[in-house]
């Protein structure tokens, strides 16, 4: 190890991933790569490349200034900027060529002036807010209205109509209710507007309901190989593209009674050894894994004992060890024949895995193979 903390990132594995999803999809349904969230913690430039490479038609980022950072790295790339938008932020999103999300008129209004004042047409896509709640309008009248005001205005280009859905990743039938309401605008946007991309379905729907694809699915967390179902990757033939590794700068012999970390939260309950790993919460390795998590250290689960502290954490190596200083560790990702994964800390945490990987902080450099 060279460094304190170290995320590794296997790129032909966000590649991989990516041509497993192509294989999934149904109708001649294209793939969009979201990289929004620095490729949820993985690094999007990087992992936008590689998931082009593996059959990926478009990138999705949520903020003007991720599209303006992909179309510097990616000058080709179609992009869609997914997330609400202030008036300049949409200068930024137009001047980096991204399609743009709308579904007020008075946003169609603006993107048209920002556009016109461009000198040339801005690419919209109108969003259905078909049950998520939040971003979109849920009135499928107002919807195809907006549509075809965009179709008709000369700054505007009706490029796409789409939504999001709620509970893809859960049993049960509102993701049916989801998609019926969706179905009877899309239905009609087609009739009018022949060409029009529809889009709705994320990991989750990719992977578990066809009918959801469209002409195009939005696949995020699938892109880097975690279950969007919070469950087994590897059941998906997916591929985790994301370890994380430190190693272990100390070991010391704790006597009965013997603490380890802030508040004394675990004290030693027999003879034992204590490993030392410069990596904390300052890092993404979260203040909730306290005596909740293991570590893998020379091949074997070790618990990770006593407060994570911003820079470091512990964990029990047992009344004998064969463990030294320097030695490798793990705190996702696969040593030995042991493994963990995000999914792991994240039902540790009462989260889902993508806040795990998000989470890993911007001073972990990232190592890509």
């Amino acid at each position: 190890m060279n460094e304190r903390a170290l995320a590794r990132v296997d790129l032909a594995a966000v590649e991989r991933n990516c041509a497993r999803l192509r294989r999934a999809l149904s109708g001649g349904s294209e793939l969009c790569a979201v990289v929004k969230a620095d490729g949820y913690g993985h690094g999007a430039l990087r992992c936008a490349g590689a998931a082009l490479a593996g059959g990926a038609t478009r990138l999705a980022v949520a903020t003007a200034r991720e599209a303006a950072e992909l179309r510097e790295a990616h000058p080709q790339a179609a992009v869609l900027t997914m997330g609400a938008l202030s008036a300049e932020e949409v200068d930024v999103a137009l001047a980096a060529g991204s399609d743009i999300a709308a579904w007020r008129a008075e946003s169609l209004a603006l993107i048209a002036d920002r556009a016109r004042e461009a000198g040339r047409a801005a690419r919209v896509h109108v969003k259905h807010d078909s049950g998520m709640g939040r971003l979109g309008n849920p009135d499928p009248e107002q919807v195809l209205a907006l549509a075809a005001s965009a179709a008709a205005d000369p700054d505007l280009e009706l490029a796409g109509i789409w939504t999001h859905l709620a509970t893809a990743d859960e049993p049960g039938g509102f993701l049916a209710t989801q998609l019926e309401a969706f179905a009877a605008v899309a239905s009609v946007a087609r009739e009018r507007h022949p060409g029009v991309l529809l889009h709705a379905a994320n990991s989750a729907a990719t992977l578990a309901e066809p009918a959801s694809h469209y002409d195009m699915v939005r696949c995020g967390i699938a892109v880097y190989g975690l279950d969007p179902f919070g469950e087994d990757s590897g059941a998906r033939e997916l591929e985790p593209a994301l370890s994380l590794h430190s190693y272990v700068a100390d070991v010391k012999r704790f006597e009965p009674g013997d603490s380890a970390g802030y508040g004394r939260t675990w004290r030693a309950p027999e003879r034992t050894w204590v490993g030392v790993l410069p990596i904390g919460y300052g890092d993404g390795v979260r203040r909730g894994l306290s005596n909740n998590a293991d570590v893998l250290v020379g091949g074997r689960r070790r618990p990770l004992v006593g407060t994570v502290s911003m820079d470091n954490v512990t964990v029990d190596l047992g009344p004998e060890t064969d463990v030294s200083p320097g030695d490798p560790a793990v705190l996702i990702g696969s040593q030995g024949g042991e493994r963990i994964s995000a999914e792991e800390l994240g039902a540790r945490l009462g989260t889902i895995n993508y806040e795990v990987t998000c989470g890993i902080s911007a001073r972990v450099p990232r190592e890509y193979g």
